[in-house]
């Protein structure tokens, strides 16, 4: 879903950056952020400028370190605490676990191999580092008939249920994460922790095994169990700052 400028694009990403930005501990906690497909480096920008909030004594900066991971050499922007590594974000050549976030606007829909990127991501991630994804849903209802659209380079189509599946058999943490999707907004947003287990083969993977190993969300849980398979209409998921959300109406 391109957007019409960097400016743009950023625009959008903000409506969930400046809602992590709420999170003071949080904030404070980070140090490195790896931007998957950052583009023109806006969103890196962003972390990488932070400070703390104004309303909290000694507005210093956070000294986020940001990494750029981009196919394209496409960055226009400069700052010391901002890098580029170019390479394909699917298998980025970078050493295992150093980044406290792992950020994606825009750019998961371009992943070949969504499992095996998922899994990547979670390798390079610190212990109980968060993700961010931000994708939209090509497959919706517009006008009470079906809308299925595909733009250049995506092979795949993501919903709510789909992303929980490979999020999880992937290694991170659905149970206590947090998703949002308006009914008339096609895009996915969702903040996921990676857990202490490690990515699993997906072929053999079972639902019921996810159960198990705790990655899942409650009312997934309830859904899998009646009916031996994960449907939307059963989730009740909670966004950050305390949003609830029943999909029975999406």
């Amino acid at each position: 879903m391109p957007f019409p400028s960097a400016q743009d694009s950023h625009e959008h990403s903000a409506l969930v950056l400046n809602t992590l930005y709420e999170f003071d501990d949080f904030m404070e906690s980070i140090q490195t952020v790896a931007d998957m497909g950052g583009g023109a480096g806006l969103d890196s920008l962003w972390w990488s400028t932070r400070t703390v909030r104004e309303d909290r004594p000694k507005p210093e900066s956070l000294n986020i370190k940001s990494t750029i991971v981009d196919i394209k050499d496409t960055v226009d922007i400069e700052h010391e605490n901002v890098k580029f590594h170019q390479a394909d974000f699917e298998d980025t050549g970078l050493k295992s676990e150093q980044f406290d976030v792992i950020w994606s606007h825009d750019s998961f829909q371009y992943a070949l191999n969504p499992v095996k990127t998922l899994s990547h991501w979670w390798e390079l991630a610190n212990p109980n580092a968060m993700l961010v994804i931000q994708v939209p849903q090509t497959t919706n209802i517009k006008h009470n008939r079906q809308d299925f659209t595909q733009d250049n380079f995506t092979y795949n189509h993501y919903t709510l249920v789909n992303l929980i599946h490979m999020l999880a058999v992937s290694g991170w943490d659905c149970k206590d994460g947090y998703f949002y999707k308006k009914v008339n907004d096609p895009w996915i947003r969702l903040a996921v922790y990676k857990s202490n287990v490690n990515p699993m083969d997906p072929k053999t993977t079972t639902w019921y095994e996810l159960i198990d190993k705790g990655l899942l969300p409650e009312s997934a849980e309830r859904s899998i169990n009646k009916w031996g398979h994960l449907r939307q209409q059963d989730l009740e998921l909670s966004w950050l700052g305390g949003h609830l959300e029943a999909f029975f109406n999406h």
